[in-house]
């Protein structure tokens, strides 16, 4: 059934469709309107029965008619009519990034139907003299597609993580298997990833291509099974997309050839002739390592990054650990443009366990997301001592998520800013920079006084959006000189600041929190993702800003004031 994400993203290319085919702009707004409206509505539609569909605030009759028909068949008659008379090629314009519908009909009037054309006219300087375009947009629509063309059979690992860890449940209750883990990149957590690897030990190979042919998950007729350089190795697709790799080895060998294929290249390189000692039959993977003399390296350090750095120490510190967070700082509410209200989000977080909930709703300058006026933040505020003084949720913090203007300041006096708890400093507009004109932008913001945490580095938006070129190094230099935290966005989308740069944050004495940035009750559990790239850069707890009990977190947020 279709998410309420996906029923409006076919609401926003029925909007896109209209405006292409110049239908009127009323008929075009009120498609635009009601994707937003579904995109905000904290129940999912597909949960709701036909009559309660009815009384969803805010929608006509006609769209609740549309969404029933997207429900029942993933499409509805109008958006089956535009896309009738649409070529294949024009809808995928429509998903380039700044190519919006007026563009798209110029091109379409040109002859360009599809990214391929579009491309080689790009490289061919075509577009300069086209009205609505120029020299700018033409290499900005030229990167747009060479990125996404980059990232194809690329995924996020928060996407491929639910389908593997189903994978291994329904494995190990398999009497043919004798062991059976994850391996490569998904085992290192790498952020981004080309499939699923798994490795396995069985007592029949052919029980387990049956097993991978009959999987639900698996798409019918691609298992194949197959031996290169005398490993066996079966595999298969997902989702007609997702690569799926399963190594095949003898219970014996299962522990050292387990270590050789989750490391990477980079760090089996690292290793160099210690690999000569490793013990072909180890019992565990702390065993190679200390055959070898070095210290145990989870699996998320062994990307032959960080090794020489974490070597230094001497002593490999405990990464963090989920269970060490305390509280979660940055999440929004209804007050801007979050589902779920702030008692909704209080009770939740109470119910979780957690110590606190910092709330960062979205600053004035963010009108696109509803984004909190004077008189609003009073309201919100008074709604926090409320709760706070009922005695009933767990301690909610003051904050905002102030936008960092094209100049670098904050969009709020300091006669607004200082009756905040702390606050998380972004960027959200303007985002093509160059480096020189980001750096000035980001150092500025840094050095208000009123900054507790700077929000996602780059703004980046994995497999999206590259994000604006900055020099990591001076950044931290510049948190460190003012005491700032550095946030670890764990919006799987976002993971920004990159876990690379986390060890130079702590050599300069930088914490890190790790920020859900949810938008729902549910975007709490995103800090999951923070941890895996936290720990693939060697954060420990200690230098965790959001492992800090509720008391620690007030004083160092009083310490600001």
């Amino acid at each position: 059934m279709l998410s309420n994400k996906e029923i409006a993203n076919y609401f926003k290319l029925a909007a896109q469709l209209a405006e292409l085919h110049n239908e009127n702009s009323f008929k075009v707004q009120s498609l635009q309107s009601t994707g937003f409206k579904i995109s905000r509505y904290p129940v999912q539609l597909n949960t709701l029965p036909e009559t309660e569909r009815e009384t969803v605030e805010g929608l006509s009759k006609n769209a609740i008619k549309k969404i029933g028909a997207l429900l029942d068949r993933g499409s509805f008659d109008e958006l089956d009519e535009y896309l009738a008379k649409t070529p294949p090629g024009i809808i995928e314009l429509l998903q380039v990034k700044g190519v919006g519908p007026k563009k798209v009909a110029t091109l379409w009037e040109m002859g360009i139907e599809n990214t391929g054309e579009l491309l080689y006219a790009c490289n061919e300087n075509r577009l300069i003299e086209l009205p609505g375009f120029g020299k700018k947009t033409q290499e900005q629509i030229r990167h747009a597609i060479e990125y996404k063309r980059s990232s194809e059979g690329k995924h996020l690992y928060a996407a491929l993580e639910p389908i593997a860890f189903q994978l291994l449940t329904d494995l190990k209750q398999e009497e043919n298997i004798l062991r059976v883990s994850l391996t490569g990149a998904i085992r290192r957590k790498l952020e981004i990833l080309t499939g699923i690897d798994l490795f396995v030990s069985v007592k029949n190979v052919a029980d387990l291509v049956s097993f991978f042919e009959s999987h639900p998950l698996v798409d019918d007729h691609t298992v194949t099974l197959k031996t290169v350089d005398s490993i066996e190795k079966l595999e298969a697709t997902i989702g007609s997309s997702i690569r799926l790799s399963v190594q095949l080895s003898s219970e014996d060998d299962f522990t050292t050839m387990l270590f050789s294929t989750t490391a990477s290249e980079a760090h089996l390189n690292w290793l160099g002739e210690k690999k000569l000692s490793i013990p072909p039959h180890a019992e565990s993977e702390k065993e190679i390592y200390s055959a070898i003399h070095l210290p145990y390296f989870e699996p998320e350090l062994r990307e032959g990054e960080i090794e020489n750095l974490l070597l230094a120490k001497k002593n490999i510190p405990d990464l963090i650990r989920y269970e060490d967070l305390k509280g979660t700082l940055h999440n929004h509410t209804t007050y801007s443009d979050g589902a779920d209200t702030l008692t909704v989000m209080a009770e939740y977080c109470t119910q979780l366990g957690l110590d606190y909930l910092g709330i960062c709703d979205h600053s004035k300058s963010a009108f696109y997301a509803n984004g909190l006026k004077e008189d609003r933040i009073i309201q919100q505020q008074e709604e926090i001592d409320t709760l706070n003084n009922s005695g009933k949720y767990l301690r909610i913090f003051k904050g905002i998520e102030s936008d960092i203007l094209s100049d670098g300041s904050l969009d709020y006096p300091d006669d607004i800013l200082k009756t905040f708890d702390f606050i998380v400093a972004s960027v959200h507009s303007n985002l093509r920079m160059e480096e020189d004109k980001a750096m000035q932008r980001l150092l500025k913001a840094i050095e208000n006084p009123y900054t507790t945490i700077l929000g996602h580095m780059t703004s980046r938006l994995l497999l999206a959006r590259p994000g604006y070129p900055v020099d990591h190094k001076k950044i931290i230099d510049a948190c460190a000189a003012n005491n700032v935290v550095i946030e670890l966005n764990a919006n799987p989308y976002r993971l920004d600041m990159d876990w690379r740069h986390i060890q130079y944050a702590l050599e300069k004495g930088v914490m890190i929190s790790i920020n859900p940035d949810a938008h729902r009750k549910e975007g709490i559990h995103d800090m999951h993702f923070g941890i895996c790239a936290a720990r693939k850069g060697g954060l420990t707890k200690e230098m965790t800003f959001n492992a800090l009990s509720a008391i620690e977190i007030e004083e160092l947020f009083n310490s600001k004031k």
